[in-house]
């Protein structure tokens, strides 16, 4: 993988430190979410008096993972847009639209990430759903998967960049 300026750290070829490369996309979509998920509990907790709990409040909950997650990416894609120097100027509208539209798409396959803590405390027990694990860790990476999987069209390099091509010794 292309981790940037951490490629270094592992002997590998650098072509670009930040732009481009999984260390942006790793770093600015986790703070975009983290952004956006804490806003939106935040407004949650200020309109309704009370703090958002899957358990108490399901359909509300859906409803802010959807947002939190949408409007995350979405805002990730937009610094992307705006400030990425791999985008030429009179395209960086367009690249916003585009990944606007792909954050929608695959934002709504996200539905179920509050539905797998309790699937796996029903398949390994309350504990195991109730862990890091369980609860945080498998559903933000299923969630990522099919928010990633379905909302972009990047499969036909198997989602890699020109270097991880060349280091994995793929054609071009």
């Amino acid at each position: 993988m292309d981790y940037g300026i951490f490629n270094k750290a592992i002997g590998r070829e650098v072509t670009s430190n930040f732009w481009g490369t999984r260390t942006e996309h790793i770093i600015g979509v986790a703070a975009c979410l983290a952004l956006t998920d804490h806003a939106s509990q935040s407004l949650f907790k200020s309109v309704f008096k009370k703090e958002l709990c899957f358990a108490k409040s399901p359909a509300a909950f859906v409803a802010h993972t959807f947002l939190f997650i949408f409007s995350g990416v979405t805002l990730y894609c937009a610094g992307d847009a705006a400030f990425n120097p791999n985008h030429k100027d009179e395209e960086r509208m367009a690249t916003f639209k585009e990944e606007t539209y792909n954050s929608y798409v695959g934002s709504n396959t996200a539905w179920f990430e509050p539905y797998v803590p309790v699937a796996v405390a029903r398949v390994a027990g309350t504990a195991a759903g109730g862990s890091w694990v369980g609860s945080a860790l498998l559903p933000a990476t299923l969630a990522y998967s099919t928010v990633k999987g379905v909302g972009w069209n990047d499969w036909g390099y198997s989602g890699l960049n020109d270097l991880e091509r060349k280091i994995n010794g793929l054609e071009k």
